[in-house]
């Protein structure tokens, strides 16, 4: 498996949507029929972002995430790579 990277764009993974919630948004992947949690609004403007071709980098700038939290922003990023939600472009 590839290591996350930043630079690199990313987007959701084929069969899986997202379900904005008060708390952040539920991600259904329906190949896996799994549900992933996302308890972060902050991530979920970040997936937004992500839609358009954007780096991780370039879609935190545009969803206006601090510095201070990108990393923990990429941390969760990188779960999502890992459990099926996120493919790299």
């Amino acid at each position: 498996m590839e290591s996350f990277d930043c630079e690199r764009p990313y987007h959701l993974s084929s069969g899986v949507t997202l379900r904005p919630e008060p708390f952040g948004a539920l991600a259904y992947h329906f190949g896996q029929r799994r549900l992933t949690y996302l308890a972060s609004g902050e991530l979920v403007a970040v997936l937004d972002q992500l839609s358009g071709g954007r780096s991780v980098t370039e879609a935190m700038t545009a969803a206006g995430i601090p510095t201070g939290t990108r990393p923990t922003v990429a941390r969760a990023l990188a779960t999502l790579v890992e459990r099926g939600v996120l493919d790299a472009v």
